[in-house]
């Protein structure tokens, strides 16, 4: 599935995370598209070590370190051999709240408003990088497609290539996007 049809599709759907016998269920409302032909992608200059798991088949887990002190996952969208992902730029908290506002130190949409931030409160690393998510400890729960007039359309955050492209994905006024 392409990238930009993956970042729009994924909105509403559910991640479940197992977190020392907890199960913390959000939803996601916020995401941005990338492939190996959008210059702003990891897979954009091929496959390293680095972005390995990027390539693998839709529905595995990509997670990347950045600035020195965050991690960001991607939901891989392409079939395998294809670098394509989908990051996960805010989620919603609907189950086990108290432990995301614990392991965050903080209350509120602050809390899930960003793709570290989602990372910290899932506790989601590079270890978890290539997982399958069909498989515990994170999920990935399809729901149905929403409607496009709960979706907003717009550039990606924080990047300096392809700036332009309309690749970021969001629900309409949910409270928790990293950027009105």
């Amino acid at each position: 599935m392409p990238a930009e049809t993956a970042a729009r599709r994924l909105l509403g759907c559910e991640l479940i995370r197992e977190i020392d016998g907890r199960e913390i269920r959000v939803r996601i409302v916020e995401t941005e598209a990338y492939d190996q032909a959008d210059e702003a992608s990891h897979t954009f200059h091929g496959r390293s070590k680095r972005n390995d798991a990027m390539f693998k088949s839709a529905g595995h887990l990509y997670v990347y370190f950045t600035y020195g002190m965050h991690h960001c996952c991607n939901v891989v969208c392409g079939k395998e051999g294809l670098g394509s992902g989908v990051l996960i730029r805010a989620v919603e908290p609907i189950d086990g709240i108290d432990v995301i506002e614990e392991r965050r130190g903080m209350t509120g949409v602050n809390v899930t408003n960003g793709p570290g931030k989602i990372c910290a409160a899932l506790d989601i690393d590079r270890r978890l990088s290539g997982h399958d998510l069909a498989e515990p400890p994170v999920r990935l729960i399809k729901k149905s497609a929403l409607p496009d007039s709960e979706v907003t359309v717009g550039t990606r955050i924080g990047i300096s290539k392809a700036v332009h492209k309309l690749r970021r994905f969001y629900l309409t006024g949910n409270p928790y996007i990293s950027k009105k």
